[in-house]
């Protein structure tokens, strides 16, 4: 038996045992609390409050032109809240969890996290239709139902839950505490980074932060269903692994020309020819000259 740190990366004999996530008391008080923060800040953005002064003041400040050093940095930190890049990094670890595992509920979570979130915020965005701040017209302005699409942050939320679902998948309590710390580590500094680049407002930032929280906070929700989808998919995978091991019964095991069975051929039989003079069956009568 392998007992240096390499045999981590095998495939486990069998799936492990993982205890699944439930909605508590917790998580129901925090889903319920960030719920309220989420419509205040929309509320708030609606009204024309001091935040969006805010939004306004920190925009006029131009936080790129006051720190131009770190400006080429934050251009490359800012990927990590774009959903392709983080999409395919975060799929491949979790595709790896899935082989190692035996379980399809890794990438389901995933998938089931990204398509809550593009539902959630892709509403909310294009509903309130918020311009950005390079786009904006009126100051003071919550620069509302302009045709825009910023409000939430999508950079904010998309790495709230890209690299939220580590910790939420992670096996132990250990490895989540970290995981946890690290995610919200990328996602608060992505959020302020868009606001540094000049992209997003304050409270788009704030509201983004709250979408990708609410979205990891009801995935416990989801699980029944990821369930049933992952017995669905692995009988299908079932099915045909069957249906390609009857087709190959059916196939001869060796080709002709290694030895295997030849086709049968039957005689070729020639056509019996008549004598010459022969009619009906009868030899003519002979003539006499």
């Amino acid at each position: 038996m392998r007992t240096d740190i390499f045999a981590r990366l095998d495939r486990e004999p069998e799936p492990p045992k993982i205890e699944v996530p439930r909605m508590t008391r917790t998580r129901l008080a925090l889903f319920g609390g960030t719920s309220a923060f989420y419509l205040a800040i929309v509320v708030a953005v609606l009204l024309s409050t001091g935040l969006v002064t805010l939004d306004w003041k920190i925009m006029l400040f131009r936080p790129y032109q006051q720190w131009p050093e770190i400006h080429g940095f934050l251009d490359y930190y800012v990927v990590l809240g774009q959903r392709g890049p983080t999409a395919v990094m975060v799929a491949a670890w979790l595709g790896w969890r899935s082989w190692r595992q035996h379980t399809l509920r890794p990438l389901l979570c995933l998938g089931a996290a990204l398509l809550l979130l593009n539902v959630s915020v892709g509403a909310v965005k294009i509903g309130l239709g918020r311009l950005g701040p390079h786009y904006a017209t009126q100051i003071g302005s919550p620069e509302l139902f302009g045709g825009g699409d910023i409000f939430p942050s999508g950079h904010t939320a998309n790495a709230v839950v890209t690299w939220g679902i580590l910790a939420y998948l992670a096996t132990t309590p250990r490895a989540r505490r970290y995981l946890s710390a690290l995610s919200a580590v990328v996602a608060l500094g992505v959020g302020l980074t868009t606001v540094y680049l000049g992209t997003h407002w304050l409270s788009d930032v704030l509201l983004g932060w709250a979408a990708g929280l609410l979205v990891l906070l009801a995935l416990p929700w989801c699980e029944p269903v990821l369930a049933v989808s992952e017995a669905w998919i692995l009988a299908a995978r079932d099915r045909v692994r069957e249906r390609l091991r009857d087709r190959r019964r059916l196939v001869p095991s060796l080709p002709v020309a290694s030895g295997g069975p030849r086709p049968v051929r039957e005689p070729v039989r020639e056509p019996v020819r008549e004598p010459v003079g022969v009619a009906g069956g009868r030899r003519a009568p002979a003539t006499r000259g």
